[in-house]
């Protein structure tokens, strides 16, 4: 039995939040995420007819244009993504109501500051398991490894991120 597709608009209802949410968390620029999403979904509206339900769940389908927008962004900035905390125009403008931004909440800066912290994939693998909630085999399928494999990343992760906040009470005081 083939899976059914549900309509483009409904698609994009479901996931707009979760793919800005992965890229902001990538790029850490309010602006640049918000013309990067759109990018993502004109190109997967354009090509929409061509997923298979059957081969990926919309969710990683999506994940893959994003990851793939991400890599062209690198690529023709000439770049990778590194933003100064110091920086005015990186800052959120307080009075912008951002439904989708997890970031708003009175953590955002050491959120941000932990996120600098960590290199490209791990911010990636970040994005997917807390910002798009994504599960291991749908992680796994968008970076080509397996569930175990997406399990240890998430291990290692954690196990930086602790030494990163246990280092940095220790200079608190």
């Amino acid at each position: 039995m083939e899976a059914q597709k549900e309509p483009f608009e409904v698609v994009y209802e479901k996931h707009f939040s979760n793919i800005y949410n992965f890229i902001y968390g990538q790029i850490l620029h309010r602006e640049r995420a918000e013309d990067l999403v759109s990018d993502i979904f004109i190109k997967a509206m354009t090509n929409y007819d061509r997923f298979d339900p059957s081969r990926a769940s919309v969710r990683t389908w999506l994940t893959n244009i994003a990851r793939n927008t991400l890599i062209d962004e690198y690529r023709k900035s000439g770049k990778r993504n590194t933003v100064s905390l110091d920086d005015e125009e990186n800052e959120v403008d307080p009075s912008y109501e951002d439904e989708y931004s997890v970031f708003q909440e009175a953590t955002e800066k050491e959120v941000r500051e932990l996120l600098q912290k960590l290199n490209e994939g791990e911010r990636e693998l970040v994005g997917m398991l807390y910002f798009q909630k994504m599960k291991n085999d749908e992680i796994g399928a968008v970076l080509g490894i397996n569930a175990k494999a997406v399990s240890e990343r998430h291990r290692r992760l954690l196990a930086k991120l602790r030494k990163i906040v246990a280092q940095e009470k220790m200079f608190e005081y």
